[in-house]
């Protein structure tokens, strides 16, 4: 008993935040790289856990378990979602009540059994069941990642900071479903997919418990420096009631980076699809999926800190025309070399929106709700994957794949209309006081 009691005590205090007094906390990149690179690095093996699914999970439906109908493959993406958003907006109060790097650990903990799940799945119901604890693992860990990386730049380089995170987190999305495709294609669908993703929460799990540590600290000090009696904590249904529709601010963003995702799930569950449809190799088929995944990461390394200089408007409405044009393109397409450069500019349109909407949300919120903010628009945001999944489904059942992409890409178009007509610009700084 005193044995056990002495390992929980232990384990307690290593996953507390770290007792850093606020007055040694400085805020900035140059100060805090060190933990600032280490986070990018955890991010990057949150990333490739749900990229090692991309190119493999709809031809597992296919081809092992028999599932032809779009809306039955769909569902683990479905499943996904529901699992992601919701455990995005626990993520978003935990982060504010128990500290960070908690929420980090526990989200790992949470990915250990899904490699093993997937490989020894009897049915494609378990492997449903594998996403939805895939989906709470993203919306912990990759969360956590985004709020810690946002305390330690402080409000200055919120673009550049998002532009890093989402990069290493959709590179290694791009990389690990190329990867994952190659290992199947000589070890099995499932096998060297499931031991790979083994592999990557295990070490993810260690370097975030023994290396990472909280940035309690860092919110304590910017909120000091930030502060003004008069303004309210909000709840949390008051965030979720706000983001409707009534504070056009968190609409715009929260709608906009909920298509986002719609189309996202739609470039996950029905491209593989359409693509084996074309007699493409597994290699081939994983190649051109991970094009999308890896122009999005990389192109982020411009678009976050373009940001920064631009400001959020203008970015976010012609990221999501981007978008909508490419999947129309991708609808219309009917060679590997268009379907290569639509996803191409997919990636550039997706880049030019995911930091930008993230850092829109970090200027909106006070420090001492942001991660309950940050946690309400990811909320909406990966609900997308719900709504993309159902809606994708039932178009591709009732009139094929080409509408159903064609459909979500004229809804993407909409959405940057809304975003141009309700949104105000939240970068108030003029570019040349931020270079």
């Amino acid at each position: 008993m005193l044995r056990t009691g002495r390992v929980t005590l232990a384990l307690s205090s290593r996953l507390a935040p770290s007792v850093v007094p606020t007055r040694d906390a400085r805020l900035g990149l140059c100060a805090n790289w060190p933990q600032f690179t280490l986070l990018v690095v955890v991010n990057a093996f949150v990333g490739a856990m749900v990229g090692l699914e991309r190119a493999v999970l709809p031809v597992i439906a296919a081809s092992e378990f028999g599932i032809t109908s779009a809306s039955a493959v769909l569902s683990f993406i479905a499943c996904f979602g529901v699992a992601k958003a919701l455990s995005n907006l626990a993520a978003g109060h935990l982060v504010d009540r128990r500290g960070r790097r908690f929420v980090l650990v526990a989200g790992w903990l949470v990915a250990l059994p899904v490699p093993l799940i997937i490989l020894f799945a009897p049915s494609w119901w378990w492997i449903v069941a594998a996403n939805a604890l895939l989906g709470v693992n993203q919306g912990l860990a990759w969360s956590a990642t985004v709020v810690m990386k946002i305390d330690l730049v402080g409000p200055r380089r919120r673009g550049l900071a998002m532009g890093l995170n989402e990069f290493a987190g959709y590179l290694a999305v791009g990389a690990a479903a190329f990867a994952a495709g190659a290992i199947a294609s000589t070890y099995g669908l499932r096998t060297g997919p499931a031991y790979l993703g083994l592999g990557i929460a295990v070490v993810g799990l260690l370097v975030s418990v023994l290396f990472v540590r909280d940035t309690s600290q860092h919110v304590a000090l910017e909120e000091r420096a930030s502060a003004d009696p008069n303004v309210e904590r909000p709840t949390t249904a008051q965030l979720i009631r706000r983001s409707l529709w009534s504070d056009r601010q968190l609409f715009s963003v929260s709608q906009a980076g909920l298509v986002n995702n719609l189309n996202d799930g739609l470039a996950w569950g029905l491209f593989p699809i359409l693509l084996l449809g074309a007699a493409l190799s597994l290699r081939d088929l994983s190649a051109l999926v991970a094009i999308y995944p890896a122009v999005w990461g990389v192109s982020q390394l411009g678009t976050g800190p373009l940001s920064d200089r631009w400001g959020r408007k203008r970015l976010i409405v012609a990221g999501m025309v981007v978008q909508g044009i490419a999947l129309v393109a991708i609808a219309m397409s009917h060679s590997v070399a268009l379907w290569a450069t639509s996803l191409a500019a997919l990636g550039v349109g997706t880049a030019m929106v995911y930091p930008t909407l993230l850092a829109a949300v970090g200027d909106i919120a006070r420090p001492s709700w942001r991660g309950l903010a940050i946690g309400v628009y990811r909320l909406w945001r990966d609900l997308g994957y719900v709504v993309g999944a159902l809606l994708a489904g039932v178009v591709a059942d009732a009139f094929g794949l080409s509408v159903a992409i064609g459909v979500i890409g004229a809804l993407t178009i909409a959405s940057g209309v809304v975003v141009a007509l309700r949104f105000e610009e939240t970068l108030v700084e003029s570019p040349r006081r931020r270079s």
